[in-house]
């Protein structure tokens, strides 16, 4: 029976949850709630490794980079396109949920939940104060997000400079990224019995209209996806590696189809690089470094989500955001994407980090959770594009692209 079960592929089995906890909730009723508390056992296993995973993946990834020189050429035209489309993709999703309010007119009164949060008033000196943490260990036990990234970073960067004497210290934060990231996997084997309790939950409990809002919620992170592939990273290969978008796209077809079945930015690195070169022309060393790091660091549809995701949140339980909280969310929602792990489900465990920023409930979690596999396929699809893309622009901008294999590949 087990040997079944593991056979048949995780997404397929959150899919069939997700329908058999909405029949469940149904005709079930209110007294659904009664298996709620397996699904709120699935969020607190997601809550568990946030620090971890956060801490060992972007250690480790800014050790991964090699040496401070190639931080500063090849590493620093990445990593700066790293960013600046992971803001706009984490503004994005804020100026979706602003818009469209997937999360408005949900009744939420059946819910018990703490008391609302209160608006952050923090002043912008006090936020930059606040990134410097206090102490490190206070800042993990604490789960204070941008003291502990910042931390991670210095670490990293720390590695480098260290060169051969911090080598060392760096294979141990790359065993612990792939451990958290073995880890992760794990806890999510529990999706399927997490996304039917909390599905059974909404439906009996919060009705129709929750449902109506998740709906929302799933075509808003499609489209916005969307926007980013077909406006920002078109933008990036037409303007700044100045290549034809529709021979850059038909390059790297490949690597879309399988990082979408896969929902993992990890498992397509090998056709994501095959693409890269093969297609693209884009020189060994550049696409094995840009993608590898890339596969890492690079979340341009989780930090969209996550932005629009902490909206959603918010409107549903009616916390009130300033514009402070706006640009905490984005620095969060940017920072968070890259802390997370290039497997299926590291989107739904950056949420906890970003919502408690900002003071959005994490009861928000148990709604999205049951409908996260769906959008985190999508998601996925964004990300290794957007690997693709900064390593094509990367690679044009140090003159280690061939265009005549694009050509070439395009008269096969």
């Amino acid at each position: 029976m087990l040997t079944f079960w593991f056979k048949i592929p995780l997404w397929q089995r959150v899919i069939g949850a997700l329908i058999l906890g909405i029949i469940t909730g149904f005709l079930w009723g209110p007294e659904a709630e009664s298996i709620k508390w397996i699904g709120d056992f699935f969020i607190k296993s997601i809550k568990m490794l946030v620090v971890p995973l956060i801490f060992f993946s972007l250690v480790a990834g800014i050790a991964a980079i090699g040496n401070i020189r190639k931080l500063g050429s090849v590493g620093g035209r990445a990593m700066l396109l790293f960013i600046i489309t992971g803001q706009i993709a984490a503004w994005l999703g804020l100026a979706l949920g602003s818009l469209v309010k997937p999360g408005a007119g949900v009744v939420v009164d059946a819910i018990e939940k703490g008391e609302t949060p209160k608006p952050n008033n923090t002043s912008a000196v006090d936020m930059i104060l606040s990134i410097v943490p206090d102490s490190p260990v206070q800042v993990m036990a604490d789960v204070n997000v941008l003291p502990l990234i910042v931390f991670a970073l210095l670490i990293g960067i720390g590695i480098l400079m260290a060169k051969e004497d911090g080598k060392p210290l760096a294979k141990i934060f790359d065993s612990g990224a792939i451990v958290m990231q073995k880890v992760t996997l794990i806890v999510m084997e529990l999706t399927p019995f997490g996304v039917f309790a909390l599905m059974a939950w909404v439906a009996g409990v919060l009705g129709m209209d929750a449902l109506q809002s998740l709906a929302w919620l799933v075509g808003l992170n499609y489209f916005g996806c969307l926007l980013i592939i077909l406006v920002v990273y078109s933008s990036m290969i037409k303007f700044l590696a100045k290549l034809p978008v529709i021979d850059f796209f038909r390059g790297i077809v490949d690597a879309m189809v399988v990082s979408y079945s896969t929902a993992s930015s990890n498992a397509t690195i090998p056709v994501t690089l095959k693409c890269t070169q093969r297609n693209l022309g884009v020189s060994q060393s550049v696409s094995s470094f840009v993608v590898s790091l890339g596969a890492t660091i690079n979340m341009n549809g989780t930090a969209m989500y996550l932005g629009l995701a902490t909206l959603f949140g918010a409107q549903i339980f009616g916390v009130d955001l300033s514009w402070g909280d706006y640009l905490m969310i984005t620095i969060t929602s940017t920072l968070g994407a890259i802390g997370a792990a290039g497997i299926p489900g590291a989107g739904l465990i950056m949420m906890a980090l970003v919502f408690g920023s900002v003071g959005v409930p994490l009861e928000t979690i148990a709604f999205v959770a049951g409908v996260d596999r769906i959008m985190d396929m999508m998601r996925t699809t964004t990300n290794v594009s957007g690997d693709a893309a900064v390593a094509t622009t990367v690679a044009v901008m140090t003159g280690e692209i061939d265009t005549a294999e694009m050509i070439s590949a395009d008269d096969i």
